[in-house]
């Protein structure tokens, strides 16, 4: 017998209700306690002792810590045993919480892949841009047309426009080959003949959605083959190559520093419904580097440029390479798909490449016509 039991002499620390409040050092009222083991009916059973255990694992050593030992319900009590003799269970504590390891950045794509596929690109277009120009121009072309197929199809999948892809693939080829022959003047013309061709090449089917589907074809025929023209224009000059090739650099620059900076330091989002990968952080790091590669180029690689020439350049190319990039995005979040499409592995498509390419092309061509002259 111990007393550990209801009826045993109150112990201090026990706060007793009262019609004013506990009182403490009073016994709670109800009948002794059995020492034969058996209960009045009317009794209450003695109220279990709660180990003190910590709020939270860890192995932190602080009061909440799993080190500290189980103390009895109120503080000023001692530790009392088992009404039978038995040895208090101890508590066993509880288990750490799991903790998540940190989740690291993720570049999203096959960063190998990617890599791979744009060092072949690379190679293909400097190749072709030094040696034959009309092999360049051909290299356009050819990118301009997959690229119409792509955003043609996928506006017929997701959206059900079928704006016709062969005047605008022919069209397309036309105006970019008009540009490098004839100038300017020419691929207005061949533009201008392209869109009239889209008019007519629809109306040999049946009226339903003509305008939507004409429309379209019109944005298209702008969209794609008109802005690469001017890559066409660039390659008239005399030093025409370098001038596509500071075209090129300029824009995979600016696409890197946003994509490094943003990646590394990014966390306020520049337009989170439109595009929720960019940050404000990574235009800064498109900017950045951006305007240090033109200051670089103008100054060493374009005969007659200076280099704050480039500061202004490199500035210009990041805000249009950014603009253009989100434009594509917006198209693609409208038709609810991730990337144009799938030719290039770790990239996506050819759209999904000469998306900050395409609206760099005319910004670049009127700087350096402002800066240098036409050649």
């Amino acid at each position: 017998m111990n007393d550990s039991s209801w009826g045993a002499p109150p112990q201090a620390g026990y706060w007793a209700p009262t019609d004013r409040g506990p009182v403490q050092g009073h016994a709670p009222p109800g009948p002794p306690y059995d020492a034969t083991g058996a209960h009045h009916p009317m009794q209450t059973q003695p109220m279990p002792i709660v180990p003190d255990v910590p709020a939270h694992g860890g192995d932190q050593d602080d009061d909440r810590g799993a080190g500290r030992q189980a103390g009895p319900l109120f503080r000023d009590e001692t530790p009392q045993a088992h009404p039978h003799g038995e040895a208090p269970q101890k508590p066993e504590p509880m288990p750490d919480a799991p903790r998540t390891a940190p989740q690291k950045k993720s570049a999203g794509r096959d960063l190998s892949a990617a890599i791979g596929v744009g060092v072949g690109l690379g190679v293909v277009i400097v190749a072709s841009l030094f040696i034959v120009k009309a092999v360049f121009v051909g290299v356009i072309a050819v990118a301009v047309v997959v690229g119409l197929w792509e955003l043609t199809s996928r506006l017929q999948e997701r959206r059900g426009i079928r704006a016709p892809l062969v005047p605008l693939a022919v069209g397309g080829a036309a105006m970019v080959v008009a540009g490098y022959v004839r100038g300017p003047e020419g691929a207005w013309v061949a533009t201008a003949l392209t869109a009239l061709a889209v008019l007519v090449w629809r109306m040999t089917e049946p009226p339903e959605n003509y305008l939507k589907d004409v429309t379209a074809g019109v944005f298209a025929a702008f969209y794609v083959p008109f802005l690469a023209t001017f890559v066409a224009l660039m390659l008239t000059a005399d030093d025409g190559p370098l001038r596509v090739l500071t075209f090129l650099v300029l824009t995979v620059v600016s696409d890197t520093g946003a994509y490094a900076v943003g990646w590394r330091f990014g966390k306020h989002k520049l337009a989170p419904r439109i595009s929720p990968g960019k940050t404000r952080e990574g235009l800064l790091g498109a900017v950045a580097f951006a305007m240090v590669a033109g200051a670089l180029l103008m100054q060493f690689v374009i005969d007659g440029g200076a280099w704050w020439q480039g500061l202004l350049l490199g500035l210009a190319v990041a805000a249009s390479a950014t603009l253009g990039d989100l434009g594509e995005s917006m198209i693609k979040r409208d038709l609810g798909i991730k990337d144009m499409g799938t030719l290039l592995p770790g990239h996506g498509g050819i759209m999904d490449r000469l998306d900050s390419l395409l609206p760099t092309a005319p910004v670049v061509w009127m700087l350096l016509v402002l800066f240098v002259g036409s050649g």
